[in-house]
């Protein structure tokens, strides 16, 4: 259920993999994308099942409308009735509070501030990568407090540079704004790599501890991939503090 967690100073990270829930196929188990067209009820379940195994309030993990973008927004408490707004980030200095990022390729970043007591989550497909969602939720913690210096940053599982094909044209677009994403695959074609191009960002930004996961969604069974199945569920990462 949580593929990786991890604690550094009184924040806390963590991701999840496809196993330990109730959905059904092609969703199946732990599927916690409520856009994706699993059955409602399941993804509450799920959710809940989640936020139990990290021992955080299911009431208090705010989600976001992601829409592969680059607009960040900075939040006190869950969104409540309203329409979500259409975000790929979100910050919080609120103790207690979880932030969500749901994926299945794109980049789950995740970052925290322990001392300036300051977290947020980001998602960054390509598109978001190319717009800077991950340098505009930087630029919200620190209107926060946070100092790029102390920020912890964490990226999950995502679909690693050798698997992920694009034509040749929108490889030359993307490097020409982001330089590193610039890959090929492993058969030998253009490839972005979305990861790369996201490090190298909060390198530029001052932050310098940061690890990246290891594990691409494409080639691993554990985990989602839209790429590789279109219709499937979608992986979390959560960030928040004591």
């Amino acid at each position: 259920m949580i593929g990786r967690r991890e604690s550094v100073s009184g924040a806390h990270f963590a991701f999840t993999d496809r196993w330990g829930g109730v959905s059904a196929a092609p969703y199946e188990e732990l599927n916690l994308g409520g856009a994706v067209g699993d059955d409602p009820g399941a993804v509450r379940a799920n959710r809940e099942l989640a936020a139990g195994s990290l021992g955080v309030d299911p009431a208090r993990v705010v989600w976001m409308n992601q829409v592969h973008g680059a607009d960040a927004a900075v939040v006190d408490e869950p969104w409540g009735e309203d329409p979500v707004p259409e975000v790929d980030a979100i910050v919080t200095a609120r103790r207690g509070l979880a932030l969500a990022v749901l994926t299945a390729d794109c980049v789950p970043v995740l970052l925290a501030d322990p001392v300036a007591g300051v977290v947020a989550a980001a998602h960054a497909g390509r598109p978001g990568m190319v717009a800077g969602t991950v340098p505009a939720a930087v630029r919200a913690m620190t209107g926060l407090g946070a100092d790029p210096a102390r920020i912890v940053a964490r990226t999950g599982p995502a679909v690693c540079g050798r698997c992920y094909e694009v034509p040749e044209a929108m490889r030359e677009e993307v490097a020409a704004v982001e330089p590193a994403a610039h890959a090929g695959t492993s058969w030998g074609t253009p490839a972005v790599d979305v990861g790369a191009g996201v490090h190298a960002q909060l390198e530029r930004l001052g932050v310098r501890d940061r690890e990246q996961s290891p594990v691409c969604t494409l080639e691993s069974a554990d985990h989602f991939s839209y790429r590789r199945d279109r219709t499937t569920g979608r992986l979390a990462g959560y960030v928040w503090l004591d």
